[in-house]
């Protein structure tokens, strides 16, 4: 790779890409388990090699962006995402959808939304995940729910969602989002990439990356002596090469149902690689310097739901549960790393 020197971890990023993806398609046949032989997956939680499979996005798609009894204009989809995405918790949703029915722009009342999270609080609920850190825009409220709905409403009545239909870029929509208050680099490309999965927009992934602060981390751990490329180009230059790098290795990956991995992707693994590296190769230190994972695994036994994709990927249908489709078994496999 030009400009980059790999490390051992290196690797296993992509030992550790083709493995997460085969647990995935593993419990999607075999609810029971095991689905991997390595103990470190076993133990602890990692989200899965494709960002969309993961469980809160499988649900923004479902039940936030393509349910077929919500209005489908471009006001109605990028509000619906963005409220969503805000908390990032399907608890919130359901929530919210309880007490106030089908979530619309046209009809919802805001203060009332306020209300309805302010109560849960009072509760003792969380109503944001832990995913990731959500700073509160500086708008004048107490609560940093009621600022993050000034938000929403103030990007609403500047018509965001016209001026992002019109950007031409996946760049340009991630700019747009940039420039409001509280939401920094990363949280703007987060937005950006699940907007680009609703009908708002329709954008290649493959021409734009914003590392995170875990990404950074995991190509510190990936890559020694001094990288004299952005952390966005090395992500680039990792997802145009992915097909060379599981070829040496002999590792099994067809994607996802033939889909490669994008930037975004390859980000998200990165950030993983870091924390999988932590127990699997303790003498790689890093930025970030962490050395504990801090979210343990408990395996449950409830089936993944069938997974759903944006139709405009046009992939294959999944092979259906009990079907004709046989995933690998993770029985008697060796440990990978």
């Amino acid at each position: 790779m030009v400009n980059l020197n790999p490390t051992t971890v290196f690797d296993a990023y992509w030992r550790f890409a083709a493995e997460r993806l085969a647990m995935y398609t593993r419990r999607l046949s075999d609810p029971e388990g095991p689905w991997t032989a390595d103990p470190i997956l076993q133990r602890f939680r990692f989200t899965n090699t494709y960002r969309a499979c993961d469980r809160v996005t499988q649900y923004l798609l479902k039940e936030v962006q393509y349910r077929d009894d919500r209005p489908e204009s471009g006001d109605e989809v990028f509000f619906r995402t963005l409220l969503f995405k805000i908390f990032n918790k399907v608890e919130t949703w359901e929530l919210l959808e309880r007490r106030l029915g089908p979530i619309v722009w046209a009809s919802v009342d805001l203060n009332e939304v306020d209300q309805i999270l302010t109560e849960a609080l009072s509760k003792g609920s969380r109503i944001y995940s832990a995913a990731y850190i959500m700073p509160s825009p500086d708008l004048g409220k107490v609560r940093k729910h009621s600022n993050h709905l000034m938000l929403l409403s103030r990007m609403m009545n500047d018509d965001v969602p016209k001026l992002l239909s019109q950007s031409g870029s996946l760049r340009e929509a991630y700019q747009l989002i940039l420039g409001y208050p509280g939401l920094g680099r990363f949280l703007a490309f987060q937005c950006a990439i699940d907007l680009n999965y609703s009908t708002l927009l329709d954008f290649e992934e493959q021409d734009f990356v914003v590392a995170g602060p875990g990404a950074l981390d995991g190509i510190s751990k990936c890559f020694e002596g001094p990288i004299r490329l952005t952390a966005e180009d090395v992500i680039h230059q990792v997802a145009e090469s992915q097909e060379r790098h599981f070829a040496r290795l002999d590792l099994d990956f067809d994607g996802l149902l033939g889909r490669r991995l994008m930037p975004i992707d390859c980000q998200n693994l990165f950030c993983e690689i870091s924390k999988y590296s932590r127990v699997a190769f303790p003498d790689f230190a890093g930025s970030s310097g962490r050395t504990r994972i801090k979210q343990g695994f408990a395996q449950g036994r409830d089936p993944l739901p069938e997974p759903f994709f944006p139709p405009k990927w046009n992939l294959p249908a999944p092979a259906s549960k009990g079907g004709g489709h046989q995933y690998p078994t993770a029985r008697g496999q060796q440990q990978l790393f």
